[in-house]
């Protein structure tokens, strides 16, 4: 029996569990949409009669914090005032922590979910090039940087700046977010720094209760074949379970055959794709023009006879997902990510 009847066998004889898991998440969320209104209409009786009862928001004099950053460096905050975040993402976090920004990188302007609250906060390069004396000039007492390689190549480091400075009497504090785990220390440390352990819930706990609720569904023993691909108008590339959406689908139970098969992390072969057999095929499109990096996929693709022939492609399981939760750090959205990721896979 060769591979490809396998696979198929395999998967029929799960067609039963696969069903009875569609009615167990049917009612588990019907259950949770009955628990959420019933709460929300005890929330909103109890709001008309006793609005005064409303809790306030307390914020905590901290004093001095000290973390070791995802650098390994000691860092020690003590209540800063005039905050820049060299990342988009990572000044949205810094407010979701209660935090407010002075200056924050121009990436933050491509993506709606990185919407700042914070007033009249300047730009100070984008996050591949930062302009070094437009920071300076904003005479910032903490700046948040990232610590991993950054350009779209991954040809820059913003590490370079870490002399500068703290040669100028600023505290520097490097992160790197690939996954929901990363977020949450990160936000955890920012929520101690501005004394708001209210947000770390609401932002944080909250978030990773209802991700937990999530994986609690997975039918483990399934394990769908995923092939996960970012594509853009100059090429595609695959991407294996320590990338950011990689590590969802990891944790969801898939099975990436970029772990299989590392070489096509930097050969993208259909040959080998196709003998991988995936069940679902996900990409991710980058750039400014969605539409054109799908074509270039297409075109590489369909040429090859076949990729038509692939179950993926013939059962509709070619999925495109959503840059917003998938490219772009998804935050306080990490469980929207998961469960979109679940129901592709199961539901």
């Amino acid at each position: 029996m060769n591979s490809k009847a396998v696979h198929e066998t395999t998967r029929k004889a799960k067609t039963t569990s696969r069903q009875r898991l569609r009615a167990l998440l049917t009612v588990t969320l019907s259950a949770i949409l009955s628990l959420s209104m019933l709460v929300s209409c005890q929330t909103s009786s109890t709001e008309s009669e006793t609005p005064e009862a409303q809790p306030e928001v307390v914020v905590i004099d901290v004093g001095p914090v000290t973390f070791t950053d995802d650098l390994g460096n000691e860092v020690t905050v003590e209540n800063p005032q005039r905050v820049v975040a060299t990342m988009g993402s990572f000044g949205k976090i810094w407010e979701l922590a209660g935090g407010i920004l002075i200056g924050v990188s121009d990436d933050v302007d491509t993506y709606s979910g990185y919407a700042l609250s914070s007033p009249d906060v300047a730009r100070v390069g984008d996050f591949t090039s930062i302009d070094l004396e437009r920071l300076l000039a904003l005479e910032p007492d903490f700046v948040i940087m990232t610590g991993s390689s950054t350009g779209r190549a991954g040809a820059a480091s913003q590490l370079e700046f870490k002399e500068i400075l703290e040669a100028s009497n600023i505290t520097v504090a490097f992160f790197t977010v690939t996954t929901f785990q990363d977020y949450l220390r990160m936000l955890n440390i920012c929520t101690q720094i501005t004394g708001r352990s209210d947000l770390f819930i609401t932002n944080g706990t909250d978030v990773k209760s209802a991700i937990d609720t999530i994986l609690s569904l997975v039918p483990y023993d399934e394990k769908p074949r995923v092939l996960l691909m970012t594509t853009f108008s100059g090429g595609t590339r695959v991407q294996d379970s320590k990338t950011q959406t990689g590590s969802m689908l990891a944790f969801l139970g898939a099975m990436n055959i970029a772990d299989e098969n590392p070489s096509l992390l930097s050969d993208f072969s259909l040959e080998a794709i196709i003998e991988s057999y995936p069940h679902f095929i996900l990409v991710v499109p980058m750039g400014e023009n969605s539409d054109e990096a799908l074509r270039s996929l297409e075109e590489l693709t369909t040429a090859h006879p076949a990729w038509s022939q692939l179950h993926a492609v013939e059962s509709g399981n070619y999925i495109t997902l959503d840059p917003e939760l998938f490219l772009y750090k998804p935050n306080e959205r990490w469980a929207d990510a998961y469960q979109v990721l679940f129901e592709y896979l199961y539901a």
